[in-house]
């Protein structure tokens, strides 16, 4: 039976899974790490990074690295990384190449295809985006779903009478709630809302604006326009949040942050959860509103729901639980890790499509109303820009309905239909999908044309619409789908190309480092005759060269003391300490050999 692969491309991290003889298993990368960071860099030498090396590249090389695209998908921005540029879906796509070789080496088999899911309030757009850059990747994406709702699958109670769960899906850069209905194998969603800027990205920057009104107190220097310094902060806010959730209080140290004077400037000071929370909570209070508006689609009360669950590594927070419990009133359940729940149930969603023996049913809906602009009348005259809505949101997908309209004025040649998503009653509160004219109209006088304009919403969030008029014999139609995205189809090849030669170039530079480590003797450092991998030893030796030409006696001691403390956590074989040393020397040396 042919594997289809479960991904979660997330804004901070990402993660593939698998069905395998029913059950889900998450698939681990080189270093064994299941999460990996959505993270894509250029290297100095011109090398692709992807994951966690790209990560520790971000504090020393912000300018040439990328962290949380997805905000970016549906966009036309362009990152551009040691002189080559790179739009939001060609990152997206080399973070699923990543995760397609991870469970190629994994499963040890080729993959092809793969169900991605995305936050349920993304636009059209934005869906349409993640599905290219699948395809970019290599990966065949037969379905795109709903992040809530790929956790509500993992959580299935499978209870013999209805059970109401509310989803709160809150992680590193977008939020959603879902409301979802279970019954026996059959989990439908039945409302969902959300926000696709808000989440730990968010949190992180409240905590980074912080240290730098206190970095600013203590040494008088603004460090806004510092771009390595404001990097190193972002990577410490991110650290001091996740503490934050274990422990009441965070000691914040960095040392050789900025220079005044030529004296090099460190940050020491603490955090406490009390302030951090202080900080948060006006964005936290929002996502009560769009519990309450979810609530009311699906035509409940707090009351009638059973159970919340809780996806997204943010729910992680004590005050994102002490809030729901306050606004709900429910049990929390989060058994299954927060970080991987989406991945599992995207897993379990692919399983279902590639003929495992599971037994669920998924029924989604539509997370935004879809309809075209008209004219509408009042005392005054023509109201022009109005939405008239064909299906209403949380419509359970796939769906088709159908509206008729007719000409408002006379004698018109042709006649617009512009079709929109949103829920404001004007079109320009909307978001813009796409247009059908029907041309060559026959002289005839207003309203005496009729315009069917039918809608057809498949699972995957694709939208077809069709405008036609039988008076006339016109017939027109649209699909709103990857065909209408920025690229076209000999535009995906060619990215496909670049894409791929990129990604063998930097596989060729891996192996060739990893030959020339096993056949060049290691150098031995110290008394402690400790072996070091290139990298590390190269770090040590650019410490080392470097040492003799600093004047500042207070800099040469603390470089000194940091070169010991590398060289004996690299003996205690502790990774965590050795990648945080790593970057520490890294930074502090760029500082140096400005």
């Amino acid at each position: 039976m042919e594997k289809i692969l479960g991904i979660d491309l997330g804004t901070t991290n990402s993660a593939v899974a698998v069905i395998q003889n029913g059950t889900v298993t998450v698939l681990e990368d080189e270093n064994g790490e299941k999460l990996i960071p959505s993270v894509v860099g250029i290297s100095t030498k011109g090398k692709l990074l992807v994951g966690t090396e790209a990560l520790r590249q971000y504090a020393a090389s912000p300018e040439s690295t990328v962290k949380s695209v997805k905000r970016k998908m549906g966009t036309d921005h362009k990152f551009h990384l040691n002189q080559r540029t790179f739009s939001a879906l060609e990152i997206s796509a080399l973070i699923l190449k990543k995760l397609k070789a991870q469970a190629e080496a994994a499963l040890k088999e080729p993959i092809k295809k793969a169900v991605i899911t995305v936050p349920a309030y993304f636009s059209d757009r934005q869906r349409q985006d993640t599905k290219q850059a699948g395809e970019l990747a290599g990966l065949e994406v037969i379905r795109i779903i709903n992040e809530p709702t790929a956790a509500a699958l993992v959580y299935n109670f499978h209870a013999d009478t209805s059970e109401k769960v509310l989803v709160f899906d809150l992680g590193g850069g977008t939020f959603d709630v879902s409301i979802v209905e279970i019954v026996g194998e059959v989990t439908e969603v039945l409302a969902s809302h959300g926000n696709n800027m808000l989440g730990g990205d968010d949190f992180d920057r409240k905590l980074q604006n912080l240290l730098i009104q206190t970095f600013q107190k203590q040494h008088g220097v603004d460090l806004r326009n510092e771009p390595l310094a404001m990097a190193r902060l972002e990577r410490i806010a991110e650290q001091t949040k996740i503490h934050l959730s274990e422990y009441a209080f965070a000691d914040v140290k960095e040392e050789f942050l900025s220079q005044k004077d030529q004296v090099p400037l460190h940050l020491s000071t603490q955090v406490d959860r009390d302030e951090f929370e202080e900080l948060i909570e006006p964005l936290l209070k929002s996502t009560l509103q769009s519990i309450d508006r979810a609530l009311q689609d699906a035509e409940f009360t707090e009351n009638d729901i059973d159970r919340v669950v809780l996806a997204g590594g943010s729910t992680r927070i004590p005050l994102v639980r002490k809030l729901l419990k306050e606004h709900l009133g429910k049990p929390l359940y989060d058994e299954i890790n927060p970080d991987l729940c989406v991945t599992m149930g995207a897993a379990y969603q692919a399983g279902i499509l590639a003929g495992e023996p599971i037994d669920s049913i998924l029924v989604d809906v539509t997370p935004y109303s879809l309809g075209v602009a008209t004219i509408g009348f009042d005392l005054n005259g023509f109201v022009p820009n109005q939405f008239s809505v064909i299906i209403p949101r949380n419509t359970v997908v796939p769906v088709s309905r159908s509206e008729v309209y007719s000409n408002p004025l006379d004698n018109m040649e042709k006649i617009l239909v512009d079709v929109y998503q949103g829920e404001q009653p004007t079109v320009d509160g909307n978001i813009h999908l796409g247009e059908i004219w029907i041309m060559d109209l026959p002289p005839a006088p207003a309203e005496s044309l009729k315009i069917e304009v039918h809608f057809d919403f498949d699972v995957n969030g694709i939208l077809n619409v069709t405008a036609e008029s039988r008076d006339i014999d016109k017939k027109e139609s649209l699909t709103i789908s990857p065909s209408n995205s920025p690229l076209s189809a000999p535009q995906i090849l060619k990215v496909q190309e670049r894409l791929e030669e990129l990604w063998e170039t930097s596989k060729e530079e891996e192996q060739d480092g990893s030959s020339e480590q096993e056949t060049t003797p290691t150098k031995k450092l110290l008394e402690e005759k400790i072996q070091l991998s290139p990298d590390q030893q190269d770090l040590y030796d650019r410490a080392q060269a470097i040492l003799p030409t600093i004047d500042n006696e207070d800099e040469a001691n603390d470089l000194k003391q940091l070169m010991q403390e590398y060289v004996q956590v690299i003996q205690s074989d502790n990774v965590e300490k050795i990648e945080q040393l790593t970057e520490e020397l890294s930074d502090v040396l760029y500082y140096l050999e400005q």
